[in-house]
């Protein structure tokens, strides 16, 4: 290749000089030329490569199965490649044409050398994207951070790559251009902390699977409450429920709390905390008549005969006078009213009964004695939680009044008018 560069290279001086035209003007008039054919041919050369690279590409990515190849199509590496080969021919190409004018042949040269070394880390890098695509295809990695590694191994790469390019332009050795990065260590770190924090922090999260891309996390420092559907090396992002996006860094993963809901939806149920507040004042001792009409509830009857069998049975096996409702044992109203919630979510068909399921009073407050329902739903979904613990609140709501009890509320106009 390289003979072939001088023979054409070397033509044109000779015969202007055999057709008298001076030096000066036999060389300028040379090197017009020679950069215009230089021109025509690294364009032709990249113009048959491309054709041929791609079409190559294609070609095999249709007859395998294998998808890496459609996405090495997809990011255009081979025609990227095609820009290599005409750059790598310009820069054999350069020194020749350029023979007698050392100082532009040195400038050239550099310039050209440092845009090869852009285009191959750029190629590297479309690689690297199909890399990161065709992992995201696979079940097994299309939870992970694929996206901070392949950002790390570029970092890398450009670092590399920089210090090619400086070493080339100022003409310095790799040896004593270390040394200098070394000595400027610190300062290196100062603008890099982002991204050296990031890259840890990536780390940390990979090993200890703390997050995983179509996780729910809820971070309320950064008002972040969402599903995550990108990490990268810096920033976690997001997408809340009101379709916003947040940007998390990814550092903050690992030196602030959050909340990922993953455990939630591999567990057999989703929590219904939630209570009620009972008016005190309403609150009473039950006597028979009332319990008589209770015992029409259907899921309480039985016990509240087996409640009364043993409260009268205590009463009497212990004289206790019943002329004042305080004395010996007694069944009150929310006593009661807990019992029938506790059997209402034993028979409802959407609460998991192998999970802990329980009715409980509260402490006091000024409000009222809040009445706190604790379950699980078998259906973890959102929009069906939701459905779920409405009915089930509905319904505890409206079945208040009949044990003579009341809700409070703060009172609204109409009641001041009342």
């Amino acid at each position: 290749m390289l003979k072939f560069i001088i023979k054409i290279f070397t033509f044109f001086y000779p015969i202007f000089r055999k057709w008298g035209l001076g030096y000066s003007f036999a060389s300028y008039l040379s090197l017009f030329l020679n950069i215009a054919l230089l021109c025509i041919l690294a364009y032709s050369i990249y113009v048959v490569f491309r054709l041929l690279l791609v079409t190559i590409m294609i070609f095999i990515a249709r007859k395998t199965k294998t998808k890496f190849d459609d996405l090495l199509v997809t990011n255009k590496t081979a025609k990227y490649i095609a820009h290599l080969i005409p750059l790598l021919f310009i820069y054999k190409s350069v020194p020749v044409i350029l023979e007698r004018y050392e100082y532009w042949e040195s400038v050239f040269g550099k310039l050209v050398g440092i845009y090869i070394v852009i285009l191959v880390l750029w190629i590297i890098r479309t690689i690297f994207n199909a890399l990161r695509d065709y992992l995201k295809l696979k079940p097994r990695y299309s939870d992970k951070p694929i996206d901070s590694f392949i950002q790390v191994i570029m970092i890398m790469l450009w670092i590399v790559g920089i210090i090619i390019i400086i070493s080339r332009v100022f003409e310095i050795g790799h040896t004593e251009l270390l040394t200098t990065f070394g000595a400027v260590s610190a300062l290196i770190i100062l603008i890099f902390r982002d991204i050296i924090l990031g890259f840890v922090a990536s780390v940390q999260v990979s090993i200890n699977d703390m997050i995983r891309i179509g996780d729910w996390i809820t971070m309320a420092k950064f008002g972040a409450d969402g599903d995550v559907i990108e990490i990268n090396l810096t920033t976690v992002k997001v997408r809340n429920f009101d379709n916003t996006t947040t940007t998390i860094p990814t550092y903050s993963l690992s030196s602030d709390s959050f909340q990922n809901w993953r455990g939630m939806f591999h567990s057999d149920g989703r929590r219904i905390k939630r209570h009620i507040l009972i008016k005190t004042s309403s609150i009473h001792f039950l006597n028979n008549e009332e319990l008589i009409k209770l015992k029409k509830i259907t899921l309480i009857s039985d016990f509240i005969d087996t409640r009364m069998a043993e409260v009268d049975k205590y009463n009497s096996d212990n004289a206790i006078d019943k002329s004042l409702a305080i004395n010996g044992r007694n069944i009150t109203n929310l006593g009661l009213f807990r019992k029938y919630i506790t059997q209402y979510l034993n028979n409802h068909p959407a609460i998991n009964k192998d999970l802990l399921l329980l009715c409980r009073q509260l402490q006091s407050t000024a409000q009222g004695v809040p009445l706190e329902v604790y379950a699980f739903t078998s259906d973890k979904q959102w929009q069906n939680y939701e459905y779920i613990m409405s009915d089930i609140f509905d319904h505890i709501i409206a079945s208040v009044p009949f044990f003579g009890l009341e809700l409070y509320e703060l009172p609204s106009n109409n009641d001041f008018l009342q």
